[in-house]
């Protein structure tokens, strides 16, 4: 099976790739603590970043650094955060993963420890812990899948805010554009055998009638390799 490629530009005159970062806030991560010490963090803040979809707290920690993390239901400013290994179960202190109880909501999980989160990170969402090993936790996601983390990674305790985005209608067409327009999304996706010729590989020609082949050479140009790009290898795998 081949692979499906966006590398068409997006939208008239624009660049392919091109994140309007200047108008984010800046990164979520968690703080750098040293392992062993408790670290304690005051809410300044909460503000809005349009590379997010969920509201994000403004961290002053005690060690003088400021940060961004995702803010969790029921935090406010003025309230006081921790990160350590003993600090008590409550919304937005983070811990390991191996001090954290089986069944504990939690999100922004650590792929790897001290990469600062990856996990869990959308508005209104949140996973659980189903298994502690020795060596490996299993966690299941907002997906349902499970996936098993390293014990010293960390994540933070509670659910995402903003739990009600999805809920509220687009209504019309303008609003959803803008909105996938400010974090840099595609939309509307349009099938490009129903684009002109000048703007697709596969438009022209009676519309919707390919006359071409969908999977792509893999030595075409960008702009032209588009579709399903060509396997490794094809037949069956001889052992």
């Amino acid at each position: 099976m081949g692979k499906s490629l966006i590398q068409q530009k997006r939208g008239k005159g624009s660049p392919r790739y091109r994140a309007p970062s200047f108008r984010y806030k800046g990164k979520s991560i968690f703080g750098r603590y040293e392992e062993g010490k408790t670290m304690t963090a005051h809410i300044t803040d909460i503000v809005h970043s349009s590379g997010h979809s969920a509201p994000l707290m403004e961290l002053k920690y005690s060690n003088g650094e400021v940060g961004l993390l995702q803010a969790p239901e029921g935090i406010r400013v003025g309230d006081r955060i921790e990160t350590g290994n003993d600090v008590e179960l409550k919304a937005g202190n983070t811990l390991p993963l191996k001090f954290i109880p089986e069944g504990t909501s939690i999100y922004n999980i650590e792929s790897n420890p001290g990469d600062g989160g990856k996990f869990v990170r959308a508005s209104g969402t949140f996973a659980k812990i189903i298994t502690k090993m020795d060596n490996q936790i299993v966690v299941e996601l907002p997906s349902s899948k499970r996936r098993a983390f390293s014990p010293e990674c960390r994540a933070a305790v509670g659910i995402v805010a903003g739990s009600g985005r999805t809920e509220k209608p687009f209504l019309k067409a303008g609003s959803r554009f803008y909105a996938m327009r400010a974090k840099n999304k595609m939309w509307p996706q349009v099938s490009g055998t129903s684009m002109n010729s000048v703007d697709h590989p596969f438009g022209g020609s009676s519309s919707h009638a390919k006359g071409i082949p969908t999977q792509s050479n893999r030595n075409a140009p960008p702009g032209r390799k588009v579709g399903k790009i060509a396997p490794k290898r094809t037949g069956r795998h001889k052992r």
